[in-house]
């Protein structure tokens, strides 16, 4: 039975751990090549050797333009072209109100979250453009890109830039006629090492994770699966006629 990615070669950052590692397995599962990257060498290239022969890994820090240059080039080198880019890198802490963000970690979460996504979609593009086969690049956003809280004077503005960043990249692919679609992906909680990392550093972790699963209507977390299964939607040719569109994973919490 064929599978949903036969053929296709992805790249895919944040592959170390969370949303880029689950994204990564069902592409290989559903028939792609796969290169994860990501600055946590050891455990990037543990998750490629425990994904099999058709995972590799590369070292990638999301905001070295040169470093992104060499990556795809040589993702391209190896495989003969790139048809799909995860963009799933990303930081969430420390984040805080309008008051106690400091303009140092507003920055970095600039840099990794929006200017990181900037970087890959100018690079995914310079590799795709030319290709005879349909492309998709995928941006993690967050539903923090679509609503925002008290304490979140970083992160959403990071995440909202994503979204606005994804329209922008699919309606330029359209125009000048490129054979690449963009789209983005907007999560609510999910259980990844860095949704953790907040719990973790709650002064009550089993009651930080009571709050989360009560902003939630279906009642939980999600898990990175729920998220895994919407990328290969966007990465597949499933969704040919999709593009600039923001879809919403976040078991309810924006219908509310």
């Amino acid at each position: 039975m064929a599978g949903r990615l036969d053929g296709k070669v992805a790249l895919l950052t944040g592959g170390a751990s969370g949303l880029g590692l689950a994204s990564a397995r069902l592409m290989v599962r559903e028939g792609a090549r796969v290169v994860l990257a990501d600055v946590a060498r050891d455990a990037g290239e543990r998750a490629a050797a425990e994904i099999g022969p058709n995972a590799s890994f590369m070292t990638l820090d999301v905001t070295d333009e040169a470093r992104w240059a060499e990556v795809v080039d040589a993702t391209v080198a190896r495989h003969g072209k790139l048809n799909v880019l995860l963009n799933s890198a990303g930081i969430a802490w420390p984040d805080g109100s309008i008051e106690s963000c400091s303009l140092a970690d507003f920055r970095r979460m600039m840099a990794i979250n929006a200017e990181g996504t900037f970087l890959g979609c100018k690079s995914a593009v310079r590799a795709m453009k030319g290709s005879s086969e349909g492309c998709s690049i995928v941006n993690i956003s967050s539903v923090a890109g679509l609503v925002s809280g008290w304490s979140m004077a970083a992160y959403s503005p990071s995440k909202g830039a994503v979204r606005l960043l994804t329209k922008s990249v699919a309606l330029h692919c359209a125009r000048a006629g490129y054979p690449i679609r963009c789209n983005s992906v907007h999560p609510a909680f999910i259980q990844t090492p860095m949704v953790q990392q907040g719990i973790d550093a709650d002064s009550d972790p089993e009651r930080a994770l009571r709050r989360m699963r009560r902003q939630v209507p279906l009642g939980r977390i999600g898990e990175p699966d729920d998220i895994a299964y919407m990328v290969l939607y966007l990465a597949s040719d499933e969704s040919k006629f999709v593009t600039g569109a923001e879809m919403v994973v976040d078991g309810g919490c924006t219908a509310l």
